[in-house]
Parts: structure tokens; sequence; C-alpha cells
């Protein structure tokens, strides 16, 4: 796992740390906007390692003199979140529904223990192990947002406007999505995923395509993703178009009578986009579709129990000496 030691830049006063995520989990894109003495950071690593190195290149790309003093978290998943407490002090910004649902977040302790405290040899114990036994989640603890919106945010770092807007529900329940209209560039958060099959966790896949026709409403010229490298309009077009024809391909199932496991999986063995990395994401994907489809949609299931198929589905795959 290579943790970058830099920052790129993406226009004046925008930098992003942008860990090679592709094919794991855990690795995140996360942003720094900086003007004058002020500096503001868009979501933390998921390590301690991790924000630490975010930290100093932070330090070396920012105006002298300038500190970091907001954080905004664009959902609360913990690979945009847990690095909050290293900057103690900081306000940290997010939406009313983020906060509202941080507590159904699995905890770094909570991780930890389906890591090491699980079966091996079972595929939820197997599939921790696989993706996330090689993350340290010693000393980590989860900080809430301090301030919370609906709707829209607009705030200055220097003199640089920033306008924070509300997406969701669409990978969470309340994504938002960061503007900044004077360099023309959106940071997606999770709404975007570029490389890897993604992976949502409220839906529905309707509403994570409005996210992105909201997105592209702003006319950005660059895009940065929550996970995979920085993009252009065209790459959202297509990402909105892998997810009506899931979305087609999921309902296709559900109105012939598959379970959620069995429309995934079928899915699956079709080859569909086959040349994107963690596919089992797909399981999930049908499973939280189908709530929807049902009427039961209000509420994710446990992330636990989502995960719990997608590690059926890569640990039968492994057993068949299929490549992950």
């Amino acid at each position: 796992m290579r943790i970058p030691t830099e920052l790129t830049k993406i226009a004046d006063g925008l930098h992003a740390w942008l860990p090679d995520g592709a094919g794991r989990w855990g690795l995140a894109n996360c942003a720094l906007i900086s003007s004058e003495d002020e500096a503001l950071l868009v979501d933390t690593p998921y390590t301690n390692e991790m924000t630490v190195a975010l930290a100093e290149a932070a330090g070396r790309a920012m105006p002298a003199g300038a500190t970091i003093t907001r954080i905004v978290n664009t959902h609360p998943n913990g690979d945009h979140t847990f690095g909050n407490a290293y900057f103690t002090g900081a306000e940290i910004i997010s939406t009313d529904q983020n906060l509202e649902r941080l507590c159904s977040e699995p905890t770094p302790q909570q991780t930890a223990a389906l890591v090491h405290h699980t079966a091996p040899d079972e595929p939820l114990g197997w599939y921790a192990r696989e993706h996330f036994g090689g993350y340290d989640y010693t000393g980590l603890e989860v900080v809430p947002p301090t301030r919370t919106f609906s709707g829209e945010h607009i705030l200055k770092v220097g003199s640089t406007e920033v306008r924070l807007f509300e997406a969701g529900p669409a990978h969470t329940a309340g994504d938002l999505m960061v503007h900044l209209p004077d360099q023309g560039v959106v940071l997606a958060g999770d709404v975007l995923f570029v490389d890897d099959h993604p992976v949502h966790w409220q839906g529905p896949l309707a509403g994570v395509i409005s996210a992105c026709e909201k997105l592209l409403s702003l006319r950005p010229e660059v895009i940065v993703p929550g996970h995979g490298p920085v993009v252009g309009p065209d790459a959202v077009r297509s990402y909105m178009a892998y997810l009506r024809e899931l979305e087609g391909l999921v309902h296709d199932g559900y109105a012939r009578g598959l379970s959620a496991y069995e429309a995934a999986s079928e899915i699956l063995a079709a080859g569909f986009h086959a040349h994107l990395g963690i596919p089992e994401r797909i399981v999930i994907l049908a499973s939280v579709e189908y709530r929807h489809l049902g009427g039961d949609g209000t509420t994710a299931p446990p992330t636990v129990e989502l995960f719990g198929g997608a590690a059926r589905w890569a640990y039968e795959q492994s057993r068949l000496g299929v490549p992950g």
C-alpha cells in the first residue's frame, strides 16, 4: 500500500491527496483548500498513519502561516472521517443527516473486531482479513461534526468561495459535495467512484444518478471523486450510464423473483463491467436496491449485513480459483 507523501495541485489554492486505492477498501481521496492564512480539509483519512502523512504534505502545500481550522466531511464513512481527531479543535462541518446517521456507522473498534475476532475460515472473517487486515485501528476515535446544515452552506476560506450542497440520499443518507465555482471544480465525495465498482449504502441508484445530474448542472471542468483519479464531466456521464444499466438489470432480477444475491450473481456471471475492481460490491448495490423496490428503503440495513453478502460472493469465487 503506497501512501502519498505529497499533494497534487488541482487548481490555485486547491490540492488533493490521491492514494492509489484501485481494488482496495479504505483508501479515499481528500482535499486541501487554502487561501491567505486559512485552510480547510475536505475529508480525512482512514488511519493515523495516513492522516499524519496528509497533514505533513498539507503543511508543505499551504501558504506560510496558514493553519487547518476547518474540516468538511462529505459523509460519515470511516475512510473519510477517522482522521478527524488528529486536527484538535478544528470545526467539523457536515450535513444534519450525516450527524444523525453517524451512530449506525461501524467504529474503528468494531472494524478491528471484525478483523481479529471473526472466524478466518468463514466468508465474513476471511473477507475482513483480506481487505482490512492491513490497517491499524489503534487509538482511533470517532469525532462527530460540530456544525451541520441542510440544503446548502456557503463559506469562505481566505478569499476563496466554497459552496457545500447536500446531494443525498445517494451513497449515504446525507452526502454533500463541495463546489469551488471560481476554480471550476467539484469535490464529489463517494457520489462518484472511478476505476472500481462503486458501493452505495443508502441508494436507491436513482438517487445516485440524481446527485450526478446535480453535479453536472454546476458545469465543472474538473471533478475529484471520493475514490479514483481526477476526471472531467465525460467520466461522470459514463458513470451515470453504468448506474442506469445496473439499475435495469437489478430491477429485472427483482421482477423475475430472484433474490438480491441471485440477481447480483447473475449480473456478475455475465461479466458486467468486468474491467472494474471489487466486483462483489454489486451484491451490496443489489441488496440496497431491493430494499427500495420492496418499500423498505428509508433506512439502510446494517453495514455488516451488507458486507456479509459481498464477502459470501468473493469467498465462493476464491474457492473456485477465480481472481478477486
